[in-house]
């Protein structure tokens, strides 16, 4: 069995404008992630994501891959990764 645990993934790069969000909730989903995918005033894109740790390792992959294997749209210069605990409640992965 495994746990569900939170990350929050601070990306910045040219990520706004550009179909990484998109491109992101398409990723969670095929991972079994919730949560979402946001532009940020300062140019970043924050992605809120639970599932398992496993999941949440391959996400991280994904976003920090150079070069893309997935055709990850625009550019990534770098990745911040916080974790919490899972809040629970989530249904979906959505574009914010």
């Amino acid at each position: 069995m495994s746990s569900t645990e939170r990350a929050t993934f601070f990306v910045r790069g040219r990520v706004q404008g550009v179909g990484f969000r998109w491109w992101t909730r398409a990723r969670a989903l095929e991972l079994g992630l919730v949560g979402h995918a946001r532009n940020m005033d300062d140019g970043r894109v924050e992605v809120v994501a639970e599932g398992p740790p496993s999941a949440l390792e391959q996400i991280e992959e994904l976003l920090r891959e150079q070069p893309s294997t997935t055709r990850r749209p625009g550019s990534v210069t770098s990745v911040v990764r916080q974790d919490a605990s899972a809040k629970g409640g989530i249904a979906g992965f959505v574009e914010k």
